[in-house]
């Protein structure tokens, strides 16, 4: 649905005077100027969806705003918020549902530990080469991993074909997990549709070597394409169908992390909140069991604290996200630079958009450093937001002198999606 300015401009003018409040004392609770949030209530600049939710959150009249914003997936076809995805979607993610009832853990037709171990030397081998790849890409831009991540997984296999069932099982779990994580670097090389080859191609090396489980992770990762998108019922309709109960509580755990950044880019609070209260529980469940090669991300000590500040954010709240954010920041290894990357340009546009600008700027310093050292597409996302809220101050001295290095970082974010061609898969 497209609204015009004039219209949300209008809904907004008539919320402020109902909750009694000033557009001078609104302005500065939102941190913007009088004379920007003059031309938004007069409908002549358009609105921002976090502007929005902000101004729902000062006004007490959660949704009444961002109803009023247009669809950013442009179709009136989109997945309702917690109804199903598509059949189609999920048989392309290679989640074949009814089959986790023979292959969940304690189910008779489940293979022991030792029938798919295969060559323990080489799989051990390979799992270890891809922790190695990991940390290389928590300080490297993603191209520099692509082309071997992918042609270690046409090994892997090509090593499996001319396996016996044991070992070509094994094999081609190990290409799985490498094809994964290709994928994922794909999407931080800003190529979407390389990416979900890439994750599809994993899922279906995963059921080939019997694991019915990585296809779901699959929806997890097309739930964050969608999110970065700006479609929030995608996001949680995906999120949530992998959530099945037969799933590993990894899987669920990470899953409930991104229908709760779905449920966040909503506008709803509460779903926010349940999701992210499913994902701790789940998360540490998983963290009891011994997993040699997990999905998602390894270098986040409390991946949910850091979710639930993200969410405070889209949800409206920087304050309370930059207090979240703050401490759970304050626990990131030195040598994740991706994730020190990401998290601290998120920390800084939550103080930024919070009002504390010098906070903002001496965060951000830090954080462009491992931005430019990433050059990631994703986290580029998030510095062309942080230049948005920073360019409304342009004048601080702060913010001039940063300048220089945010366009600099910006830059370097964007020639991922100029860099060689993503590798397909085989």
């Amino acid at each position: 649905m497209h609204v015009p300015p004039k219209r949300f401009g209008a809904e907004l003018r008539r919320a402020r005077h109902e909750a009694g409040m000033t557009l001078t004392r609104l302005a500065s609770a939102v941190h913007y100027s009088k004379s920007q949030l003059s031309k938004i209530e007069n409908g002549h600049q358009r609105p921002t969806p976090h502007l929005a939710r902000r101004c729902e959150v000062e006004l007490n009249c959660p949704g009444r705003l961002t109803a009023l914003l247009p669809d950013p997936s442009g179709t009136a076809g989109s997945s309702a918020a917690g109804g199903p995805p598509s059949r189609r979607l999920v048989l392309t993610a290679g989640a074949a549902t009814v089959l986790l009832a023979h292959s969940a853990p304690g189910s008779a037709s489940a293979s022991a530990p030792g029938e798919q171990a295969g060559d323990g030397s080489l799989i051990d081998s390979a799992r270890a080469l891809l922790t190695h790849f990991r940390r290389m890409a928590q300080s490297c831009p993603p191209p520099a991993v692509l082309v071997p991540l992918a042609e270690q997984t046409r090994a892997l296999v090509a090593l499996a074909a001319d396996s016996g069932s044991d070992a070509r099982n094994g094999l081609l779990l190990a290409a799985g997990r490498f094809a994964e994580f290709t994928g994922w670097m794909a999407q931080e090389s800003g190529h979407d549709e390389a990416a979900r080859r890439w994750t599809d191609h994993a899922a279906r090396l995963a059921f080939e070597g019997g694991d019915h489980q990585l296809g779901h992770y699959g929806l997890v990762r097309r739930a964050l394409m969608a999110y970065y998108r700006g479609h929030a019922a995608e996001t949680v309709a995906l999120s949530a169908s992998a959530g099945d109960h037969r799933l590993a509580p990894r899987i669920r755990g990470l899953a409930a992390q991104q229908e709760a950044e779905g449920h966040a880019l909503a506008g709803d609070h509460g779903a926010s909140m349940r999701a992210l209260d499913r994902a701790r529980d789940l998360l540490a469940t998983a963290a009891r069991e011994e997993d040699p090669a997990p999905v998602g991300s390894i270098h986040l000590p409390d991946q949910v604290a850091l979710f639930t500040g993200w969410c405070l954010y889209d949800l409206g709240r920087p304050a309370a996200a930059a207090e979240h954010l703050d401490a759970a920041c304050a626990a990131l290894p030195p040598q994740a630079h991706r994730n020190l990357a990401r998290y601290g340009v998120r920390r800084a546009l939550a103080h930024a958009s919070a009002g504390e600008i010098d906070h903002a700027c001496a965060i951000a310093r830090t954080a462009l450093n491992s931005a430019s050292a990433v050059g990631s597409y994703t986290i580029g996302l998030d510095l062309r937001r942080l230049a948005g809220v920073l360019g409304r101050h342009r004048g601080h001295t702060g913010v001039r002198a940063l300048a220089p290095d945010l366009t600099a970082a910006l830059t370097l974010s964007g020639t991922a999606r100029t860099a060689p061609p993503v590798p397909t898969p085989a």
